[in-house]
This record gives structure tokens, sequence and C-alpha cells, in this order.
């Protein structure tokens, strides 16, 4: 038993070690068809990691991209590939920007409800998508990536003067109205003590408090829940959780509703931890970013904790890479690669596995030949 828990370890952490291995062999390729030495782009880039500046910046990266990978994981554990994570969380910061700025309460409770409007206006997006998919049978991918234009398009006529906008002072950037001390979440200033992180000029996002939060209960939720048991076992075989009693449009509406309103959080740590307001410049693409990082981390709670820190430590690290000569595009091109590389490491990983599972079969029924080898053929 202990062979084996330790051989299917050992499969887990092949498939991204060898997607990331490959990624930085093809991008040393380009670095070096391009002129530049991939040995010193890649020494400049570990360099930054000892900074604490690049660290907090990192962690709070991190922060967001983890939250919108828990969001996207979420579906995926059932098999919806829920694309507009993207429009949900933009459409559910826009709402809560509005409803924190245009209230004064005491500190927790402006916060609380500054969070619970952000997670129901994405659940309630996502839930679009869930009874277009029950009631008329509409593929999930084109529901959520058509609404992702529609979320574009209401933020566009509801951020103008006169509706949830107002112009900036001395700004041509138009927001919301901005959130006043007790709706903001101050930063994990106590952190800066710490040995690594003692010359940072920022701090960590209050809301990295949240996203562990988040984490932990999503772990939860997949192993000691009956929920999490149903979700798991409707991804794996449908129509065997339907036999088992399973209601599978009940099922499509519960996961897309939590899956958005996890998407409501993912602009929060920006919103309440800096900008305080939706503006014209609010972070936008982090849902694409968080199917990426699900992939990288195969929708494990601790597998998309790395995945989540290596994007965002590769985004910090591409304005090092300009000011050193380097396009910091080379940073898409890898986490490109690494993505794409992934998916198939993991389904070489897979039938690796399967054929060594085989073999052991074959041998303990005294062949050495892979049991269902031909039936596979």
């Amino acid at each position: 038993m202990g062979t084996m828990r330790a051989r299917r370890l050992a499969l887990a952490i092949a498939a991204p070690v060898l997607a990331i291995a490959f990624a930085v062999l093809v991008t040393s390729v380009v670095l070096f068809a391009a002129g530049n030495n991939p040995i010193d782009a890649f020494s400049t880039m570990l360099s930054q990691l000892g900074r604490p500046r690049i660290q907090v910046n990192t962690l709070n990266n991190a922060t967001t991209y983890y939250l919108s990978a828990i969001a996207v994981a979420i579906g995926f554990k059932m098999n919806l590939f829920n694309i507009g994570v993207d429009g949900q969380y933009r459409l559910a910061a826009l709402f809560a920007a509005f409803v924190g700025g245009k209230v004064d309460l005491p500190a927790p409770l402006h916060v609380a409800l500054i969070l619970v409007v952000a997670m129901v206006v994405g659940a309630m997006w996502a839930g679009v998508a869930a009874v277009l998919k029950n009631r008329r049978g509409v593929s999930e991918v084109i529901s959520t990536i058509m609404l992702n234009y529609v979320a574009t398009g209401i933020i566009a006529y509801l951020l103008t003067e006169g509706r949830f906008g107002v112009l900036a002072e001395g700004s041509n950037n138009i927001g919301t109205p901005p959130i006043g001390p007790s709706g903001q979440v101050p930063g994990l200033s106590f952190l800066n003590n710490l040995p690594f992180l003692k010359d940072a000029t920022s701090a960590v996002y209050g809301m990295f408090v949240v996203a562990i939060a988040v984490g932990v209960g999503y772990w939860w939720m997949l192993n000691r829940t009956r929920f999490g048991f149903d979700l798991r076992a409707s991804g794996l075989s449908t129509t065997a959780a339907t036999a088992s009693g399973i209601d599978a449009k009940r099922m499509v509406l519960y996961v897309m509703l939590l899956s958005g309103a996890v998407a409501g959080l993912i602009g929060l740590p920006q919103l309440l931890g800096e900008s305080h307001a939706y503006n014209l410049d609010f972070p936008a693409g982090l849902g694409f970013t968080g199917i990426a990082i699900a992939l990288l981390g195969r929708n494990s709670p601790i597998g998309i904790v790395f995945g989540a820190l290596l994007w965002a430590f590769l985004d910090v690290s591409r304005q090092i890479l300009d000011l050193e000569g380097v396009s910091k595009e080379i940073v898409t091109i890898m986490q490109g690669i690494a993505v794409l590389s992934v998916v198939i490491a993991y389904e070489v990983v897979r039938r690796y596995g399967i054929r060594q599972q085989q073999r052991e079969v074959g041998r303990q029924l005294g062949t050495d030949e892979p049991v269902l080898a031909e039936a596979g053929a």
C-alpha cells in the first residue's frame, strides 16, 4: 500500500515538473534564437526572489490568481467549464464597489456587506449559464463566453457619470465612489517584521487570509462533505452519478452558483486593498489566468498554490527582464508553453500510470503481460 501511494505521488508530481522543464527548454531556444543568453535571463529572474518588494508583489498577485483558479477548479471538478469567471468577477467587483462607496457602516459590517454583494452578484451571473444548460441544453462554454461580452457591455453602460461612475478629481478616469476607510481591508503589515520581508515598502493584501480560507474550504468540501463526493462523482461519470440517485441538474446549478460566488471575490484584493474603487483601469483578464493556473495545479487546492505563486512570480519578473534588455513577452511565451505542455504531460503520466497498474495486476495473476492491454488497443 505504501509503495502504491508513493508511486501515485511521484506520478502526480511528475506531470507539472516535466511541463515546467519543457517550458524552460522551449523558452531557452526562443531566447537563444532572439540573440539573448538564456542563462543570463533566467539568472536575472531568479535573482529577484530575495527582494522583499518582489516577494510582496508576488504574494499579492498570487492571492488574486488563487481565488480565480479555485473558482474555475470548482467547475472543472464536475467537468463544467466556467469560462465566464472573467465577466463574473468584473461585474461583481463593480456592484460591490458601488454599494461599498454608497454606504457608511462600522468596519466589520461594511467589509462583510461588500463581500456578500460580490459573491451574490458573481453567483447570480454564473447561475444564468446553469439555467440555460438545465432548461435548454446550452453548453456552459458557449453561454459563459457570451455572458463575458454581455458583462463587459453592462459595465461600460453603468460606469458612466450619472449612473455608477464619478469623475475622479484632476483626472479623466471614471470610477465608482471611493470606499471609505471602514470598508477597506488593511494590509498584513505585521508580516513585514519577518526577516525576508523586512525592507518591503508595501504590505501583503489583507484578503490573503480570505484566499487561505477559500482554499481550506474548497479542500474540506471536496474531501469531507457529501456535496463534494457528489460533485466528484458527477465529474467522473454523469451516468453513474445519476444512477446512484444524484440529481445532475441540481448539481449543475449548485456548482455554477458556488463557482460564481468564489469568482465574485477575485477582484476584492485589489478593490479593498489598493484601488478602493472600480475604475476604467481595473484589472481584467484574471478569469482566463485562473483557467491556466487551475490546469497547472490540476484543480488541487495545494497544486493551485504552487501554480499561482509561479504565475505571479513570472508576471512580476516581466518588468525586470524588460529593464535588462530581454523582451518581457518571453514570460507570456513561457506561461503559454507551460499550460500547453502540462495538459500533454498529465495525459502521458495518466497513461503511464494505467499501464503500470495493468502490469501490477498481470504480475499478481502470474503473467508479465499488462492486463487489459489488448482491450485498450
